[in-house]
């Protein structure tokens, strides 16, 4: 057999996550000896041993993220790729959801981070527990997650700019340190999960390009804003895994830069950690960037570059080039032993070859999984990060004796939408209209109205279809199950399924009796008869890969997917004309899911809405846009949108319009925005009386929004990002400069500020202070007195801004370096402190590199930025600094 076949074969094992546990075994108790196995050696020896076992061909197999069992040494396969951006995610098992990213740094809070990564580095690790006990190793079930995305949302068209913590390093960093904590734990010798700072650097779309994308930036962007979150986390943090981006800077691929991986992460900042690629990125080297002429050079390239692993979505691996690498001298095996060791040493760490009762992250378990102080919490950072844009006359808080009130828009009551993306799948969710129904229980009437779909004028009401399928006389469908994902061969099972709404949680479970719930394919058969004439759509979702045909007609082509997606076909049927309808499906590994629904497409009926909500009180419009539309590397036809990226900020035409329509009612309307990203929302903002933006709540969005409706919570969330008015105001998509962009170097007037967040009380400052003789090189401290002013309790967000108003060349208009979350009754006054260090005094000179001068700094701290009109109202409050001594360099970088 020849290395590649070789390789392709083990590949084509490891992807299962399986292993021969019979031999495994008995090789086990064989290596039982090695010094590897002794856990009172140090790792570094350990890991030295082990690797010193292997043979070459076993070293590179090590270096895929599906890396297989050596049996005999008796050491397990591993899959490195697993997520948890916001929550376990992509498991089998259900985990508790928090809102996704961007919603999280609208919390501001660094104390609910730290617990929410707590909370799901336990989650992870009782589930990784549970799979290793049923003798699953395959993906999404191990130890090392890839996230935070701590990439600077420099643009609100990128799709992925939900992942992020927002547009300020400053924020980004401290968040995101918050969550390697969490993630890592505090023990000496154990890690309990790892974390992973991604995408190392500058890499924010466009999705489309961003396997051929140079980025082009200068010296200046490059430390100023696409480095220092990334800094934060590997200097200071120590983050255990950093992924290096698809697009290539500087002329060279991310993952083979001298400048990011060779200079900077390894020479500079002495990362002692682990590297993995993004998916597929190594084979953009050599086929998209072109800067290699073959996998074997490519492999070579990015392994000299220092990234450990690859990691691909299907079977072509180049580093299974390694091998020809060797052969040809483009690399060492002593070069590849590096890498190699990294990566044990990381699986050491974990306790992975470690009795469990050494290792107390190991015993943590299943009990704690979705338990009740998780649900709490996120409740809590649900709430934390939802932002009161607007709210004239007091239209917020609702009363609660409200008679009636109309709920519409296309995410009132749509659960996949809050969930975000790289999310797991928790038991409840609770929608708004769920959540505004339970928090007025029997006493009001609440209406519900789709209305409008996201872009459409036509909504989607979802029916039975079952009753309307049949196959031979029998309800339902025929259904052929096959072992292996492509129907070869003959059934192994066939039977009548009544309907189709699967999930499967684990591989354990069995799709059919005999017939575990992975590695399988299934074609199911009916007929459907229509009761009326109409247009109707056809919906999917499934977990891994689905085709729809239609009378023979192939409609949905969603076979090559991994991971869970919807589509759906529309078509117009006639009464009682039979429609033949056969559904193809296979699942990989994990989980199992797979549902098909039928819905009736209604166009909207402006004079039929208007006379539902004629009496009502209040009318709540629970819109935006949603996961399907942003996201990575999507493919819709929607106006607006490409590709995962939006080529508009704006909201939607048909939403605004329906939002016309039911203000011409003269009732208050609440716009409540479902969004990742900024939403250009300028006819609502200049007339609708209340706005909020819920992100994508997580799991709990539906109870927190009615929390904050009717007064029971205190609005407190602060944009992490700013509201632009349009794309108008923004340079090109694709240029990465960042003159023109985010609040640092936004000169323009925004809709909305970066910070700014309203609450149903008042907060004053006063006695701003800067402790006595500050010079260069030495922390300044910073203190301020915040009162609540109104008559509720409520949570203020203090924030401190720095301004270098001498300064010669290129620098911010004021950056973000301190922020604190504060809770204070009505009436009651605390002192907020900060320690501003020297970095965070510093500023990049001529040649980027980062000094403290003497001289004149601005200190600005208050309930937002230093805008005119919030320093003329005292909101925020101005100091001036002179800080004396001569130029300091802060530690180089």
């Amino acid at each position: 057999m020849s290395l590649l076949a070789l390789t392709g074969a083990i590949q084509s094992q490891i992807q299962q996550g399986k292993t021969n546990t019979g031999s495994q075994a008995m090789a086990a108790s064989k290596a039982e000896d090695f010094p590897f196995r002794n856990p009172d050696l140090p790792i570094d020896q350990r890991v030295d041993d082990l690797v010193g076992r292997l043979t070459l061909p076993e070293k590179v197999s090590q270096m895929l993220n599906a890396s297989p069992a050596i049996d005999r040494l008796g050491i397990p396969a591993y899959n490195w790729w697993n997520e948890a951006l916001h929550g376990v995610a992509r498991t089998s098992m259900k985990t508790t959801v928090f809102p996704q990213a961007i919603g999280m740094a609208a919390t501001f809070d660094k104390e609910a981070m730290l617990k929410m990564a707590t909370i799901t580095s336990d989650e992870a690790r009782a589930v990784h527990q549970e799979y290793v006990r049923r003798g699953e190793r395959g993906i999404y079930q191990g130890l090392t997650f890839w996230t935070p995305n701590i990439n600077i949302f420099r643009d609100p068209r990128w799709g992925r700019g939900q992942e992020t913590y927002g547009e300020d390093p400053y924020l980004t960093g401290q968040l995101g340190s918050a969550l390697v904590k969490g993630f890592q734990g505090d023990d000496p010798k154990y890690l309990k999960i790892t974390a992973c700072a991604k995408h190392f650097a500058v890499h924010s779309g466009p999705e489309q390009l961003r396997h051929e994308f140079n980025a082009k930036i200068s010296d200046y962007d490059l430390w100023d804003t696409y480095l220092p979150a990334f800094r934060d986390l590997i200097v200071d943090a120590k983050v255990a895994g950093v992924m290096c981006a698809y697009n290539a800077y500087a002329g060279q691929p991310c993952c083979g830069s001298d400048i990011l991986m060779n200079q900077i992460l390894y020479d500079k900042w002495k990362f002692k950690g682990y590297v993995t690629s993004d998916c597929d990125g190594i084979n953009d080297f050599w086929q998209h960037h072109k800067t290699d002429p073959d996998a074997a050079t490519a492999a070579a390239n990015a392994v000299l570059h220092g990234t450990d692993i690859e990691c691909a979505t299907g079977k072509l691996f180049t580093y299974n080039s390694l091998l020809e690498s060797v052969q040809k001298n483009l690399i060492t095996e002593k070069q590849l032993d590096v890498s190699v060791k990294r990566l044990y040493k990381i699986r050491f760490q974990l306790g992975m070859f470690d009795p469990v009762e050494r290792v107390k992250y190991a015993q943590i378990p299943m009990s704690v999984v979705e338990s009740q102080p998780h649900q709490v919490h996120a409740l809590k950072m649900a709430r934390e990060s939802i932002v009161l844009l607007k709210n004239d006359k007091n239209t917020l808080p609702l009363r609660k004796d409200i008679k009636k009130i109309a709920v519409l828009g296309p995410n009132a009551n749509n659960e996949s939408v809050q969930l975000g993306n790289y999310n797991g799948f928790p038991t409840d969710i609770v929608t708004p209209l769920e959540g505004i129904k339970a928090k007025l229980g029997k006493n009001a009437e609440v209406t519900y109205i789709q209305g409008v779909d996201y872009a459409s004028n036509t909504v989607y009401e979802t029916f039975d279809i079952n009753k309307n399928l049949a196959y031979n006389g029998k309800q339902g469908f025929n259904a052929e199950y096959f072992t292996g994902t492509e129907l070869a061969g003959k059934p192994v099972a066939t039977q009548i399924e009544p309907g189709l709404d699967r999930y499967l949680a684990n591989t354990k479970l069995e799709i059919v009796k005999g017939l575990p719930s992975e590695n399988v394919s299934a074609r199911y058969t009916t007929t459907f008869t229509p009761e009326k004439s109409e247009e109707l759509a056809l919906q999917i979702t499934g977990d891994d890969g689905y085709r729809l045909f239609v009378d023979n007609k192939l409609v949905i082509d969603n076979w090559k997917s991994r991971g869970v997606s919807t589509n759906q076909h529309t078509l117009k049927v006639e009464a009682g004309k039979k429609i033949d309808i056969k559904i193809e499906y296979f699942q990989a590994v994990s989980r199992t899911i797979l549902k098909f629904t039928a819905a009736h497409i209604v166009p909207m009926n402006a004079q039929n809405i208007l006379a539902q909500v004629k009496d009502a009180d209040a009318i709540v419009f629970v819109g935006g846009i949603s996961p399907r539309l942003e996201g990575e590397e999507m493919k819709v036809d929607v106006e607006g949108f490409s590709g995962g990226d939006r080529t508009s900020i704006a909201l939607p035409k048909v939403q605004t319009e329906l939002m016309k329509v039911l203000h011409s009612t003269g009732k208050p309307v609440v716009f409540a925005m479902m969004t990742g990203s900024a939403i250009g929302c300028q006819w609502e903002a200049a007339n609708l009386p209340a706005i909020v933006n819920i992100w994508y709540g997580g799991q709990a969005a539906g109870t927190a929004l009615a929390d904050v409706l009717f007064g029971d919570y205190n609005p407190s969330g602060r944009l992490p990002v700013t509201f632009y008015k349009s794309e108008s105001q923004l340079p090109a998509f694709d240029n990465y400069s960042m003159e023109g962009r985010t609040y640092r170097y936004f000169k323009d007037t925004p809709l909305f500020p970066f910070g700014h967040g309203l609450s149903y009380t008042t907060f004053k400052y006063s006695n701003l202070k800067v402790g006595s003789a500050p010079q260069t090189g030495k922390p300044v401290s910073v203190t301020v007195e915040v009162q609540n002013a109104g008559q509720r309790a409520g949570e203020e967000v203090v924030q401190l801004y720095v301004k270098h108003p001498d300064a010669k060349g290129r620098v911010a208009l004021h950056a973000l370096e301190g922020f604190q979350r504060v809770s204070l009754k009505a009436g009651e006054k605390k002192t907020v402190q900060f320690t501003l260090t020297p970095r965070q005094l510093s500023m990049l000179d001529a040649k980027a590199q980062r000094v403290v001068l003497a001289g004149k700094v601005q200190i600005f701290v208050g309930g937002g930025q230093p805008l005119s009109k919030d320093l003329a109202a005292g909101r925020v409050l101005k100091t001036d600094v002179a800080l004396t001594g001569g130029i300091f360099v802060v530690d180089k970088q």
